[in-house]
């Protein structure tokens, strides 16, 4: 069974949010809001200090808790779409249960009532595209890929290079790794 996880490299990264314009385009996502953002971070002590400039999004969890709250079943994870973590529209009663337990803050309220977030683009997914963030990055500091597969880019970038995940105190096994 498949695990798609996504791989930004943080030292290639520039910030130049084009991956944030290709996700509003690719998934019609309204004025306002965003399932994707880019998060400027210095790290260290002075003298010492490093910019990590990072594309940020749903972790699309291993242990979601977004979708263990959810009272109607709208949010779930597709097993048969690599642990693809996506929300039933039809499902969604727009309750907030599932932003409230998110330790990223990745989901907002639709203005048609809905919860929604970063689905790394399942009907691209779904025809074996890349996700459209990862498709139009010009510094290509992104990669997309199955981690049950020890030979593809992820799992060997996994390998060679030093990496992080955001909060892996909250628990959730995160699918969103940084390269440092």
């Amino acid at each position: 069974m498949a695990r798609l996880a996504m791989i930004i490299d943080t030292k290639l990264c520039v910030g130049c949010q084009d991956c944030v314009a290709a996700c509003k385009t690719e998934n019609n996502v309204p004025l306002g809001f965003t399932r994707d953002w880019i998060t400027y971070e210095t790290i260290g002590k002075y003298p010492d200090l490093n910019m990590e400039i990072r594309s940020e999004r749903c972790n699309h969890c291993e242990d979601a808790p977004c979708v263990t709250c959810c009272p109607s079943g709208a949010s779930q994870i597709a097993e048969h779409l690599g642990g693809i973590v996506w929300v039933d529209h039809d499902l969604c009663t727009g309750c907030k249960a599932c932003m409230a337990s998110c330790p990223y803050d990745a989901r907002f309220i639709h203005p048609d009532g809905y919860a929604s977030k970063c689905t790394f683009c399942m009907q691209r997914v779904v025809e074996n595209q890349l996700p459209a963030c990862v498709s139009v990055c010009p510094t290509n500091c992104m990669y997309f890929g199955d981690l049950e597969n020890p030979n593809s880019e992820v799992s060997l970038l996994l390998k060679e290079r030093k990496y992080h995940t955001l909060k892996p105190e909250a628990g959730t096994g995160p699918q969103i790794y940084y390269l440092t």
